[in-house]
């Protein structure tokens, strides 16, 4: 079924003329000199593309245009205004009235048609192909008509172009699975067209035979020197031609395009930008005869408004223009994304290799100084366009390669995780009873501790009350002895003042190690303790037990803070600053230091440093134990259960407490603190 085109205008020879066109080029057309005919036909027919004119003897055609894109019949279907209204403004305001293209007049039916072939093709509702496509380039009528009807009696869809040129331009619009070309055209002869058909990305992989009248070998390698993949001579007959042609697309080449990918012969749109009336003139008329559909713009601001309605291919600028510089126009051209990669000329009177660097500077990919020869400038142009394909082509094969990796890595990794998901279940399996046996000890275990922690609670009543009710009477017995000592003797006055002094001294373990009990079964109510406030308040204390006897500098950090139990803290500060204080006790100016290391760590690392008696670091491991002394009584008192209970406290919070010291030397105690 072929593609239906609706055209719509009131000139009868451009309704006659796009209707020869097109119906050439294998469309179906319905045609409307009116606006009433027009809606008429929109309500009436089916149509798969609109060709609408403009001005129109009863109405505005964008308004046509509006009602199309606003009825769900119809808003699907591309729409190409045809205007005499050329201007830039004009063409913007049909472009954001809703239409996919916009072609001025006078226009080229060529052109026309190969748009239109461009839009049905990009369309989601385009029929797919029934029958292999071929194109067959013969400018013998006898000859095309007499091979095509065998053609299309073997199943085959044909297209017949009479030129090289006619059949490049259809070969980029319908992309055929293969291509039947005469070796003597007028024009572009059979070679030179497969010789183009290969340097372009969408179409070189297309099969081609070449047909010649003559059998000679010369003219064989030069077919195949120019890209053919097979010869057949005229004379073998249309058996010959069938057999070759049914190789060809039986072998493992794909026809038609590469992808999605643009070709490079398809219908090109050049923007050209200069403010001589003249000048642009001439040059729009020199592109528009090379096939390049011409879009004119008498200014820079001109220009950036039409780029952002329509899509250009190529851009030929002046550099010198008022009110907005070729070299300004330039640079915001290549500043946007979307326009950066389209090709651009800038074109000038000065022929100075200043105004050269200039323009390249501003990001033009070339620079020509203008000329009465436009031919320069045409073959520049072809190059550009020639060189942003082969750009893209490399492009999308590196995206390709680039996602074929991706996917190898993707399916890797899905098998790796499958194999590992596999290797999980039967782990899971195998440890289901080792799982149960395991929480069945836990739950023994809980019930352990459940145990332990009550028998805890109990030991602690009884050395709460138990065991300290007899010491507080040897305590009380020795205290009255004492008032007594002058009828006592010297041996026996010291022997009462030990007893009085170990149990003082029990007294204070008894409460050390009930401190520690409660401390490992204490809630934790976290909140946000001032360290610095803290620490100062405990160093206040220790000054206040001492007045006058001691000379200790004190350095406290400020903004010192962490998450945790306020009460837990103040126990851990009190024994590590109480520690620095007991052993500095011997140093003639004694320093102690509260701080936090400077390094950006998480979590936070606090010290307490002291310059006092130090340690071997060869015992530091034996620092935090229950009675773990490394100095005795007589020169430095205590339980030996502060730094147990300052390791409990951080040990509580989640966090690491370690110590670093040499004898004589001093110490400093370091600790953390979980804040989660």
């Amino acid at each position: 079924m072929k593609t239906t085109v609706l055209i719509v205008d009131d000139s009868l020879t451009v309704r006659m003329d796009l209707k020869e066109a097109l119906e050439a080029a294998g469309f179906a057309t319905i045609t409307c000199a009116t606006l009433e005919a027009a809606r008429r036909a929109c309500e009436e027919q089916s149509f798969d593309l609109a060709i609408l004119d403009v001005l129109l003897p009863d109405g505005d055609g964008l308004a046509l245009l509006q009602e199309m894109k606003g009825t769900p019949a119809t808003a699907p279907r591309p729409v190409l205004l045809l205007s005499t209204e050329d201007e830039v403004r004009d063409r913007v305001r049909g472009l954001k009235t809703g239409a996919d293209d916009y072609v001025g007049k006078p226009y080229d039916s060529a052109q026309v048609v190969a748009r239109v072939r461009e839009l049905t093709r990009r369309q989601p509702h385009a029929r797919s192909r029934e029958r292999p496509l071929l194109v067959l380039i013969e400018d013998s009528p006898t000859f095309a008509h007499e091979l095509r009807a065998e053609l299309e009696a073997a199943g085959y869809e044909v297209k017949v172009c009479g030129t090289g040129e006619e059949g490049l331009q259809v070969a980029a619009a319908v992309r055929p699975d293969a291509m039947l070309v005469d070796q003597m055209l007028p024009g572009v002869d059979g070679p030179e067209v497969i010789r183009r058909l290969r340097a372009d990305a969408a179409l070189r992989r297309t099969p081609c035979l070449q047909l010649t009248a003559s059998d000679s070998r010369e003219n064989e390698l030069r077919a195949l020197d120019a890209g053919a993949d097979a010869f057949c001579p005229k004379t073998a007959g249309s058996r010959v031609v069938l057999a070759k042609l049914a190789a060809l697309l039986r072998g493992p080449r794909e026809g038609g395009a590469t992808g999605s990918f643009p070709s490079l012969l398809a219908p090109k749109r050049i923007l050209a930008v200069d403010d001589s009336a003249t000048f642009l003139a001439e040059l729009c008329d020199q592109l528009r005869g090379e096939g390049y559909d011409v879009v004119a713009a008498r200014s820079g601001p001109e220009a950036l408004e039409l780029l952002g309605s329509q899509p250009v291919d190529g851009i030929l600028l002046d550099l010198l223009m008022p009110e907005m510089s070729g070299k300004e126009v330039c640079r915001r051209i290549k500043a946007e994304p979307e326009w950066r990669e389209i090709p651009l000329i800038i074109l000038t009177a000065l022929d100075e290799s200043a105004a050269m660097i200039e323009g390249i500077n501003a990001g033009a990919d070339d620079y020509i100084a203008k000329s009465g020869d436009f031919e320069i400038v045409k073959a520049r142009l072809r190059a550009q366009l020639r060189r942003k394909q082969f750009e893209d082509e490399n492009r999308e094969f590196r995206e390709q390669l680039h996602r074929r990796e991706v996917e190898a890595v993707e399916s890797q990794a899905l098998r790796e995780l499958a194999a590992a998901r596999a290797e999980l279940i039967a782990d899971l399996e195998r440890k289901n009873t080792a799982l149960q046996q395991a929480n069945e000890e836990l739950k023994k275990a809980k019930e352990s501790a459940d145990f332990a922690n009550r028998e805890l609670e109990s030991f602690s009543y009884s050395v709460s009350h138990d065991l300290r009710a007899p010491l507080r009477a040897i305590d009380g017995f020795s205290h009255l002895l004492m008032r007594r000592a002058e009828q006592m003797d010297a041996q026996s006055r010291g022997y009462l003042e030990r007893v009085h002094e170990a149990t003082q001294h029990m007294g204070h373990l008894i409460e050390d190690m009930l401190s520690l009990a409660r401390m490992s079964r204490q809630e934790i109510k976290r909140e946000m303790v001032d360290l610095t406030a803290e620490a100062r308040q405990i160093i206040g204390q220790l000054r206040d037990r001492s007045p006058g006897e001691r000379k200790v500098e004190v350095a406290i950090a400020e903004g010192l803070a962490a998450q945790g139990d306020r009460g837990l803290l103040r126990i851990l500060l009190e024994n590590l600053l109480g520690n620095a204080w007991k052993f500095t006790s011997k140093c003639e100016t004694a320093r102690i230091e509260f701080g936090r290391r400077s390094a950006p760590e998480t979590p936070a690392v606090f010290f307490v440093r002291d310059n006092g008696a130090g340690f071997d670091m060869h015992y530091a491991a034996k620092l935090f134990g229950v009675f773990q002394r490394l100095h005795t009584a007589e020169e430095f008192p205590g339980t030996g259960v502060g730094l147990a209970t300052a390791a409990r406290v951080v040990r509580r919070h989640r966090g690491k407490i370690w110590a670093e010291g040499a004898v004589g030397q001093g110490a400093t105690f370091f600790f953390t603190l979980d804040e989660g």
